[in-house]
């Protein structure tokens, strides 16, 4: 079940880090979701060095940090991803 929680949080995470990105991104839906993934496990890790990663209620600054990582990732492998298929 934590398989599809992190496929599910890597599609939300990814989505609102392309709508950060500015410009279009030319990736596709699987790579998104990939990079989300990814951006929300380095956002975790980054919240647990700044002590934020647990507080009470909603943790706005762990979901900053993971929307910022996977941003960073989009930009970074969007460009590489369009020179490859050109």
């Amino acid at each position: 079940m934590s398989f599809l929680w992190a496929i599910l949080a890597g599609l939300v995470i990814g989505v609102l880090a392309k709508l950060v990105v500015p410009g279009r991104q030319p990736i596709p839906l699987w790579l998104t979701i990939l990079l989300g993934i990814v951006g929300g496990l380095i956002g975790n890790a980054l919240a647990g060095v700044f002590g934020v990663r647990d507080t009470g209620g909603i943790d706005w600054i762990r979901h900053i940090f993971q929307i910022g990582a996977a941003a960073v990732l989009i930009a970074l492998v969007s460009p590489l991803w369009s020179r490859g298929r050109a």
